[in-house]
Formats: structure tokens, sequence, C-alpha cells
């Protein structure tokens, strides 16, 4: 297993690389010059070309990258012109409250995707398995931010029973229950599509397991019937899900960045977006990063459990 693990590291390096390639072409692709963004009504001629020889923006793209690389590879992120803060400082405590965000989006939509799965596949063809298809169908169809916006004016507009955004209330809170209270909208908005995938790909791979040789041996051999489903086939059929969770992790934390702007949680997402539109190259590529290393390894785990369950895999 410790070998299985360090390989999977090792191919995790060539990813994040071209990764951080990808990511600073596109930047250095973006038309305006930053400089111009940071001074405003400052950027004279003579201001401009000294911030862009500050910021080494003056030199070719390649010897950028290089001197960017290399100063990351020794944990120097860089500084945020707009913020005037560490890069990795910025990233780190926004990357703490996405977390706090997709961490339970992701375990919702995992529970309530699987339970979905598996009373639509043990009870093919009925009412509750055409009525949890239907539903699971609304849920992949919506768009995410769409959804937020009919939560909002439905729960915090109209009913007042939910905030509609931030993290913690303006004056008082702070504690556990008030960010649970704030945490409920924006979890559920970012868990919905997500559990409906789960749910699908959940229901045909315990169809596929329940049709097997075995299941009907264990079945004959008078075992009980949750024992059978919960036991024997769910076990066999996570073989299958559990890739499909890791990708929809990567899709709760891709939908982080709309849905935190929707509801205006302060995560790394609303971060990325005000970077963009400031032309913080150094916050956006810190920012990308740092979610990509975490999808990597959130992977990695996945793949792990996998060959746990599956010892083929190894």
């Amino acid at each position: 297993m410790g070998a299985y693990i360090a390989k999977r590291l090792l191919a995790a390096i060539p990813v994040l690389f071209g990764l951080s390639i990808i990511v600073f072409i596109i930047m250095a692709l973006i038309p305006g010059d930053p400089a111009l963004a940071i001074l405003g009504s400052f950027a004279t001629p003579e201001n401009v070309a000294k911030l862009n020889q500050d910021l080494g923006l003056d030199k070719p793209m390649v010897q950028q990258y290089f001197i960017w690389l290399g100063n990351m590879l020794q944990g120097d992120f860089g500084r945020s012109y707009t913020l005037n803060r560490p890069v990795l400082d910025e990233v780190l405590e926004r990357f703490s409250a996405t977390l706090i965000l997709a961490g339970p989006a992701l375990v919702l939509c995992s529970i309530f995707g699987l339970l979905a799965g598996i009373i639509s596949a043990v009870k093919q063809y009925s009412w509750a398995d055409k009525g949890l298809t239907f539903t699971v169908l609304i849920g992949i169809s919506m768009p995410s931010f769409w959804l937020g916006l009919l939560l909002i004016f439905s729960f915090a507009v109209k009913w007042r029973l939910f905030p509609p955004s931030g993290m913690y209330a303006i004056y008082g809170g702070g504690d556990l229950p008030d960010l649970i209270h704030h945490l409920t909208l924006p979890a559920i908005t970012l868990a919905v599509v997500a559990t409906g995938v789960i749910a699908r790909l959940t229901r045909t791979s315990m169809l596929e397991v329940l049709r097997q040789d075995y299941i009907r041996t264990a079945r004959a051999k008078g075992i009980k019937e949750r024992r059978v489903i919960y036991v024997h086939a769910f076990k066999a059929a996570m073989v299958s899900v559990i890739p499909v969770i890791g990708i929809q992790a990567g899709f709760v934390l891709g939908g982080a960045v709309y849905i935190e702007t929707v509801f205006q949680w302060p995560g790394i997402g609303s971060m990325l977006v005000k970077a963009i539109s400031t032309r913080d190259l150094l916050l956006v590529q810190g920012g990308v990063l740092v979610v990509a290393a975490a999808y990597v390894l959130f992977n990695l785990l996945v793949d792990v459990i996998q060959s746990i369950l599956d010892p083929r895999l190894r």
C-alpha cells in the first residue's frame, strides 16, 4: 500500500507542474496591464514602468514563470498587491472557509445520494423509484446559482428562516450555531447537483450487483434482506461509486466559486473572482494551485479507499 501511495504522489507532480504552466500562461495573456489596474488614476508612464520593474513584469514570460516557480517551491507565493499581504496567508485563510462550506456539502451529497440510489435500486420501478428519479433529474438539471437565488428568495427574504449571505452575523454571533445557520443554504445549494449524480450512479451499480449470482446465493441461504443489501451488495457497489464521489468533490470545490459569490461567502472562490477582476496575478495563481493540490490529494485518498475495498486494483 505504501508503494501504491508513493506512486500516486509522484504521478501528481507533473499534473501540478502542468497546471501551474497553464494558469500562468492564461493570466499572462489576459488583455490589459496589471500595473494600470493597480495604479488607477496614478498610472503615469513613469509609475507604470517602475511598478512593472518591481513586479518583474518587464522580464520575458519564460523568465517570469521560472522565477515565480522557484519562489513557490521555497514556500514564497509572493505578495498580493491589492491586499498588501502574503499570498499564501490569504489563500490558506480563504481556503479554510471554502472547506467549511465544501465539507458539509460533500457529506450531504454523499449520504443522500447513496441512500436515494440504494432505495431506487431495491424498489426498482416502484413509485419510490420513479419519484426519486424524477427529483434527481430536476436537481441535476437546475443550475446551482439559480437554485441558490431561489433558496435566498424563499427561505431568507420571504420566510426569513435563514440569513441570505455571509459566514457569521455582522453583530453578535460568531459561534457554531451562528455558523451552521449561515451555512445551511449555501451547503444545500452546493450539494444538490452532486447528490443527483451520485444517486444515479449508485442506482446503476446496485442494480448490476443485485443481479449477481452470489447475491442470489446469499438470499437462498436465508440471510436477512437488509444484510444482503447493506453488507454484500452495497460494499461491492461502492467500488464503482467511490470514484464518482471523488469527481464530485472536485465539482463541489469548483462550484464553490459561484456559490460563494451568490451567498457572499468569504472563501477562495469569491477571492479568485475579485483577484481576477483586479488582475492580482500572484493571488490568482496561488489560489488555483492550492485548490488543485487539494483536489489531487482528495483523489489520492479516494483511490486508496477504493484499493482497500477492491485489492485487485493494487
